[in-house]
């Protein structure tokens, strides 16, 4: 009886060192919840790129933008097996939206915390033509002309609205959110004419250096590497740090071994000094964190969101 019993415990380990050792056998899919050719995409491109040399196998981006990024990760939870071979982009609209609308998720049950990767240098731009020369002017005509000053978000609930809100909470005067899919949309519309302002992350970028686009203000604790002549919030009178950090995750039910893999060759990756370059372009810091770290900063940003929606009177009823 002992042989048989040491027998089969010889083989779950055998076996379970052959899963690990076997997995990936193929291409892993990263969902990207935002549009192609946005300040997301890119980084996440760049990392998927310089991670799966290491991971021994494709990483394979799957662009599915809606929900205001959280259409991907929903669908993801939904519909993924919990093997490895799904894993998505976690913006936080997905630990916010769930205070603010009846959504299919729980950002604290149905997912799988991989692995912390970055945040975003966040701005506001308008046209290189336009009247309002600072962030000081767009807020003090928002003053005088309550409601008319438009600003292109890409999507309601997402960082950019909900900092905007605070903003304007702060300052004291109310501006109208026009709600896109993502960055592309939301630049295009104030090359158009159609918002007076874009409150984005980094994709407006080439724009800005062409001359086509004049950047405001920045969102971080401190003046960008890429252009350190535009001031922070803080340096406008409005005392913000925004920059909506975020990471990857897998469905519910993932085996820890399979998340030990993906991370050890995200980790790999964010070193690579091809995604270095990338982020840097973008102006996003390399800001990692392990799977334990990670699973403990969803559950304290979760509660954290909370308070903020209904500071600002988004909850839903």
């Amino acid at each position: 009886m002992m042989r048989v019993l040491l027998a089969a415990a010889a083989a779950v380990l055998v076996a379970g060192s052959a899963w690990a050792q076997a997995f990936p056998t193929k291409a892993v899919t990263m969902v990207v919840p935002w549009p192609a050719g946005g300040s997301t995409d890119i980084a996440m491109r760049a990392l998927a790129e310089a991670s799966q040399k290491h991971l021994g196998q494709p990483i394979v981006i799957d662009n599915k933008p809606g929900a205001s990024g959280t259409l991907g990760p929903a669908t993801m939870a939904a519909t993924a097996k919990p093997d490895g071979y799904t894993v998505a982009q976690m913006p936080i609209t997905v630990f916010r939206l769930p205070y603010m609308q009846k959504t299919v998720f729980d950002p604290a049950k149905d997912f799988t915390y991989v692995i912390h990767i970055t945040g975003y240098t966040f701005g506001v731009v308008v046209k290189a033509d336009s009247p309002h020369k600072t962030f000081q002017d767009l807020m003090t005509f928002a003053k005088d002309n309550p409601g008319k000053v438009t600003y292109a978000t890409p999507g309601a609930g997402t960082s950019l609205h909900i900092t905007m809100e605070q903003i304007a909470l702060k300052g004291g005067f109310k501006w109208t959110q026009v709600p896109f899919r993502g960055g592309a949309e939301t630049s295009a519309a104030v090359l158009g004419g159609h918002v007076v302002a874009t409150a984005d992350s980094t994709g407006w970028a080439p724009l800005v250096n062409a001359g086509e686009l004049r950047l405001l203000v920045t969102w971080g604790a401190t003046r960008t590497k890429n252009w350190p002549a535009v001031p922070t919030l803080r340096e406008t009178g409005i005392d913000m740090v925004s920059n909506s950090p975020f990471g990857i995750a897998g469905p519910k039910g993932m085996d820890p071994k399979a998340v030990q893999v993906l991370h050890d060759a995200f980790r790999k990756g964010m070193q690579e000094p091809s995604y270095l370059a990338a982020i840097e372009k973008l102006d996003m810091a390399n800001d990692y964190m392990n799977t334990a770290d990670y699973a403990k900063y969803v559950l304290a940003k979760i509660a954290e969101e909370k308070d903020i929606i209904e500071k600002l009177g988004l909850a839903q009823k």
